[in-house]
């Protein structure tokens, strides 16, 4: 899996996972532009990556303006003549319930993940097209994006507009040869830490503890690291024929997401549907269909 010659950005890479993604890219052989909105964290970033062998740069810019993704794109083909793979992961968390989220709350999570991997993608994409010769694109989602998380109202219809737009981006892009897909990681991060049932499995990461199978198979919970590998086949030569899916990874765990389908369908006779019509079939075809919400794991035994 070589991407020697490949020059990739990673948003939001000075630490957790997209450092993790950035480490791992440059590796395989890819110049990697980091970025963050710490100077000393970029900087950092930057030397694990050459302290290992690795070729990196940093642009310090907050991610989520048209200039801010400018200056991204600018940055890769300044100093390595071009770009062939974008890692949109950098993202913020401002939880708290609908009740009491404020406006600008709402706003600083949908601009940096929603507003973000469309304005990054968007000057990517035109610079791919320049180019011609095909190109990556990967946005990071979540599982709240995908289920529904109780108190991210922000963080939800952010993770889930990615993956529309994903979908979406996949059709658009596909006569250009740029593959578009969604990466939807768990694993041990600032962003996870706080979660109270995970709350023992990082405490062991961090004193270096193994987890036990349930944290990494149904749990599908790791380390960054373990999320490395699919953004590192998905940049890779390898995954051109993969666009416009939506892939969870974690701990040992590897899923294929499906988009929303219609799971029962009744027709009316001509009539279409009224209340009270609707009211008589739904005990009967729909109600035990009905979808869950929030992440749904079997007990540990």
């Amino acid at each position: 899996m070589d991407l020697t010659g490949k020059v990739a950005v990673v948003t939001g890479s000075g630490r957790g996972l997209g450092l993790a993604y950035a480490q791992e890219l440059a590796r395989r052989g890819a110049a990697v532009v980091v970025n963050d909105v710490d100077a000393d964290v970029a900087q950092a970033a930057v030397e694990s990556i050459s302290g290992s062998g690795g070729t990196a740069v940093a642009e310090v810019v907050p991610v989520g303006t048209s200039e801010a993704a400018q200056a991204l794109v600018d940055r890769a083909v300044g100093e390595f003549g071009r770009l062939d793979v974008l890692v949109n992961n950098a993202g913020i968390l401002r939880d708290t319930t609908l009740w009491k989220m404020t406006d600008e709350q709402f706003d600083a999570v949908i601009t940096t993940h929603l507003r973000g991997t469309f304005t990054c993608t968007r000057a990517a994409a035109i610079r791919m097209r320049e180019q011609g010769e095909g190109g990556r694109v990967i946005a990071i989602g979540s599982p709240t994006g995908q289920v529904g998380n109780f108190g991210q109202t922000n963080y939800a219809a952010a993770k889930a507009g990615i993956v529309g737009m994903v979908r979406t981006w996949a059709m658009e892009l596909a006569r250009a040869q740029i593959t578009v897909n969604a990466v939807v990681p768990v694993a041990a991060t600032a962003m996870t830490e706080t979660v109270p049932f995970l709350e023992p499995y990082v405490t062991a990461l961090k004193n270096g503890d193994p987890l036990p199978p349930y944290a990494r198979k149904q749990l599908g919970f790791g380390s960054a690291q373990d999320v490395a590998g699919l953004v590192a086949f998905l940049a890779s030569d390898e995954a051109a024929g993969i666009t416009g899916q939506a892939i969870g990874v974690g701990g040992d765990r590897l899923a294929l997401w499906t988009h929303p389908t219609e799971t029962v369908v009744e027709f009316a006779d001509g009539t279409g549907w009224s209340a009270e019509a609707i009211a008589e079939v739904w005990g009967q075809r729909f109600e035990g269909s009905k979808q869950t919400v929030g992440q749904q794991f079997e007990p540990e035994s």
